[in-house]
């Protein structure tokens, strides 16, 4: 019987002495209230009633049903190594033009040193919490509203910056702080909202002046293009139009000297060319005169004689071609 009890008792010392530690987790031992050493992931050995354990407090977190934050405080003897993540309730800041604004932040934090974290600081997430509310407090206490609403990104490298070089010696690396909401009062929110009404209606007026202008410009110069194009194509009209002319002047003076020259050449020998051309011209001119549907008017010109003279020199110039 009492070596059954020696076995049990064994067995369960055995069991008391294996840690089976996760990836990515450590463990700090200690031997009789001192620190022994870090147990790392896998499987890990012991002695029991001698090695134990440290156990830390850690503040958690946690967003409830109804919207609100609420934290409380966890008894734990793994330290987790991965990046994590604290969501910060939100917190009264007042800004450097006495305005109380709401903010919101997230802090991406890693534990490096697990000793240090452990050591160095009673509970770490707390003080975390605490040094970013102070820093926050700071920062924006050094801002106007307008500042501090576009710029975020400047905020955000600032308090990241403090922070890492804070708790560097609690073995902590800050990898990333970020502002989730900034929150003015509703009444600084109401005349933001006017304000950027009134800057949206003036620049709606602005445009839509400056869409009539161009639009104006664009047609001026639509019609005073038009306007160039007609007067430059009626030109181009009118010098063909004239250079056609001239040419069918030209022509028919051409056509009307090769018909002169022909009847020239036929009667040039024993005819009288000049007293037949005389004639022709004279009798086309009392032609011209005489056309019209209201003109009555019958004369006989002042130079008859010289007609009938050049029709006789006609007749003799025709008998003269028959011989």
């Amino acid at each position: 019987m009492f070596l059954w009890i020696l076995v049990i008792l064994a067995i369960v010392y055995v069991i008391k002495g294996v840690i089976i530690v996760k990836q990515a987790e450590v463990v700090i031992v200690e031997r009789l209230g001192r620190f022994e050493r870090i147990l790392q992931s896998g499987m890990n050995f012991i002695i029991p009633i001698l090695e134990t354990p440290r156990g830390i407090s850690w503040k958690i977190s946690q967003r409830g049903i109804d919207g609100n934050t609420y934290s409380f405080i966890k008894e734990k003897t793994r330290i987790d190594l991965r990046e994590s993540v604290y969501d910060f309730p939100q917190q009264n800041v007042i800004t450097k033009d006495n305005v109380s604004i709401k903010i919101n932040a997230l802090l991406y934090f890693q534990i490096i040193d697990p000793k240090s974290a452990v050591y160095e600081i009673q509970n770490l997430p707390d003080a975390i919490e605490k040094l970013t509310q102070t820093t926050l407090r700071n920062l924006v206490g050094q801002l106007d509203l307008d500042e501090t609403l576009v710029s975020r990104d400047k905020i955000n490298q600032e308090l990241r910056a403090i922070l890492d070089e804070a708790t560097n010696k609690w073995g902590v690396k800050v990898n990333r702080v970020e502002l989730q909401d900034i929150i003015p009062p509703i009444d600084i929110q109401q005349a933001m909202e006017k304000q950027m009404k009134a800057e949206r209606d003036k620049r709606a007026a602005i445009l839509e002046a400056e869409g009539l202008k161009q639009s104006a410009i664009l047609k001026a110069e639509g019609e005073r293009q038009s306007a160039i194009n007609k007067a430059e194509g009626k030109k181009q009209a009118e010098i063909l139009q004239a250079e056609g002319d001239a040419q069918a002047r030209i022509k028919r003076a051409e056509a009307e000297g090769s018909a002169i020259k022909v009847v020239i050449d036929a009667i040039s020998d024993k005819g009288q060319p000049d007293k037949y051309l005389i004639a022709m011209k004279y009798l086309e001119t009392l032609q011209s005169i005489n056309e019209g549907q209201n003109n009555k008017i019958v004369y006989m010109p002042y130079e008859a004689t010289g007609i009938l003279s050049s029709v006789d020199g006609i007749k003799e110039m025709f008998n003269g071609i028959k011989q």
